[in-house]
């Protein structure tokens, strides 16, 4: 166990002086575990299993019948455990996959990192702003390849209008909107709190989180099994859910680290249930060069699409951009420059309307991601979604979700210190202390 900062020392060098550190050949077969076994965890296994370079070692998770389920549905000489710090001990395994509830995806790609392992871990990266800090500290301290699952990044059309359609080709971009809805109705219920189920070690489910007694709406009896989306202290809903996802590909367009402004009105008003999150939440960001954008989510409704759609307003056209593909608008005037009915001079070039589709539909891009992380781990160039990307993308929903919590009040955010201008309450919020153990593994690393 990985229980001081001597031991870990000593651990990380042996690992230092084996294999970790190379760079792997071409044809070798990496040894991969997969931690955190829901619905997210199987895409990813029913993929790299099929991969030709891939070797499926173990898998793990706090529920151990799931590990055990996987293991004989993917492969069957695999190790089944429960306990995470036996896939970061074993020599063998140079990658995994992080797949846990959000709370867990930030220290556990510290604790792998130091472990000497490369990290594909799902997104949020983070669910504090700080977190995110300190996972790049601890991927740059120990060269670790760690990539973030927003995987709309290896989706050329993505990649295409990112870098370059929405970099000029559009004018000015004024304006975005996106957001998701779906209908769950009436909610998730309101059921006691209970023993946990056997072969589930609740105590390691929570982590660093805070304490409470077990409840099937906090454990594995949600959209996920295992997500524990619906709590604050373990996630933060749709905004940090898909919202990530699309915040992602606005700061790539827009290359900015964050926003400079926020403010996010909504709550839990619809559904019945013990839950935490907004059903229906409405942020409005501010980018730095006076861009807007609107990101609305509903949980209790009807007429929209549960997958994001991101639409673009430029000064000489429109996109809207999707994991479908993207379609672009050109202004409505003639392609002379003037407008209908109008004699006024040409005031902007005429663009062409262009559409792209995707090259794969497989979860938005999730096999290019996989395939693109596992071509780094062996080249050690930098992946598609870095941890610099996986964190200014968090921590920008992180700040919707915290003007929420406040009221609905203004936030004004200085993307380069990381810290709200003028604003102590809020500035508080931005780290929460990690339960014990969990607080000490973190300051063994001189983290936090």
């Amino acid at each position: 166990m990985l229980t001081s900062s001597s031991s870990r020392r000593s651990f990380v060098g042996a690992l230092s002086a084996a294999s970790y550190q190379r760079v792997m050949g071409a044809n070798e077969r990496l040894q991969v575990a997969c931690i955190g076994c829901g619905i997210i965890a199987g895409h990813h296994l029913s993929h790299l299993k099929a991969a030709p370079d891939v070797d499926l070692v173990a898998m793990c998770d706090a529920y151990l019948p799931r590990a055990e389920k996987y293991v004989a549905e993917f492969n069957p000489r695999a190790r089944a455990c429960q306990d995470f710090r036996r896939v970061l001990e074993d020599k063998n395994i140079q990658a995994v996959f992080i797949c846990t509830p959000p709370h867990w995806h930030a220290l556990m790609t510290i604790l792998a990192c130091a472990a000497g392992k490369d990290v594909y871990v799902e997104k949020p990266m983070t669910v504090f702003v700080r977190e995110g800090r300190w996972v790049m500290e601890a991927a740059r301290r120990y060269n670790r390849v760690v990539q973030v699952g927003t995987q709309q990044r290896s989706l050329p059309h993505y990649q295409r209008a990112a870098t370059d359609l929405l970099r000029g080709y559009l004018g000015k971009i004024a304006s975005i909107r996106s957001g998701a809805v779906r209908n769950v109705v009436p909610g998730w219920g309101k059921p006691p709190d209970s023993p946990p189920p056997p072969g589930l070690d609740w105590d390691l489910f929570l982590g660093p989180a805070p304490r409470h007694p077990h409840n099937s709406n906090r454990g594995m009896n949600n959209f996920h099994l295992q997500t524990a989306r619906w709590f604050w202290d373990t996630d933060g809903g749709q905004q940090t859910n898909m919202g990530v996802h699309e915040m992602d590909i606005v700061l790539w367009a827009l290359q900015a680290k964050g926003p400079t402004a926020v403010v996010s009105f909504g709550g839990r008003r619809i559904l019945d249930d013990n839950c935490e999150v907004p059903d229906t939440q409405d942020s409005l960001f501010s980018f730095p060069g006076g861009t807007t954008a609107v990101f609305s989510y509903r949980e209790a409704s009807v007429g929209g699409q549960p997958i994001p759609v991101l639409w673009f307003f430029g000064t000489k056209g429109g996109m809207n951009l999707s994991r479908e593909g993207f379609d672009i608008y050109p202004d409505s005037r003639n392609p002379d420059g003037q407008l209908p009915g109008s004699s006024r001079a040409k005031l902007e070039p005429w663009i062409e309307p262009l559409k792209m589709r995707p090259e794969s539909s497989v979860y938005g891009g999730m096999d290019l991601h996989e395939r693109n992380f596992i071509d780094c781990v062996k080249s050690r160039k930098q992946p598609n979604a870095t941890v610099e990307n996986g964190h200014y993308a968090a921590a920008s929903c992180h700040l919707a979700n915290l003007s929420l919590r406040l009221g609905g009040r203004t936030l004004h955010w200085d993307a380069d210190r990381e810290d709200f201008v003028g604003d102590p309450e809020a500035s508080a919020m931005l780290v929460r202390p990690y339960s014990p153990p969990w607080d000490r593994e973190l300051r063994a690393l001189h983290l936090g």
